[in-house]
């Protein structure tokens, strides 16, 4: 029901999303993507400062550094360009979640002024492992959004 209880017509599959919505939905992707664009060309160009940081965090620590980068720059791809960007949305989230368990676990932090950074990355991780999960079910139940290449590779709708 639309506002003063007035019946909405139901959209056809063409018209999930007006042209409008796609054009503020690509500036929020573009938006989102830019800062793992950025963490990506930091992990390819720092990528043995990576690689000390992940020694004794991740089995393989070489995956810390160019691969990762890498990895992100596909998904923010996926995202920006709209190349299965449900998928792009969920490549974030799985970065996220390790790298927010393991880098930064404010509660093993004895030194208050680190332990406020540590918690303040580990919330701003939370955060944007919300922000990719709800990209993704946006993407995955309306279908193809205007300004993207593909529509989702997996349907919730």
């Amino acid at each position: 029901m639309a506002p003063g209880g007035r019946p909405v017509a139901p959209r056809g599959d063409n018209e999930s999303m007006t042209t409008l919505g796609g054009g503020f939905l690509l500036a929020g992707r573009v938006l989102f993507s830019a800062l793992f664009v950025s963490s990506a060309r930091g992990h390819i160009q720092r990528h043995p400062q990576y690689v000390g940081i992940a020694r004794g965090k991740l089995p393989v620590a070489f995956l810390a550094g160019v691969p990762t980068g890498i990895y992100l720059l596909v998904a923010s791809a996926s995202l920006v360009v709209g190349i299965w960007p449900d998928i792009g949305a969920l490549m974030i989230a799985a970065f996220l979640l390790p790298t927010t368990l393991l880098f930064h676990p404010f509660w093993t932090v004895a030194d208050p002024a680190a332990r406020r950074s540590s918690e303040g990355g580990f919330y701003r991780n939370v955060t944007l492992i919300g922000a990719a999960l709800a990209l993704f079910a946006l993407f995955a139940a309306v279908g193809h959004v205007p300004f993207a290449v593909t529509g989702p590779a997996i349907n919730l709708g």
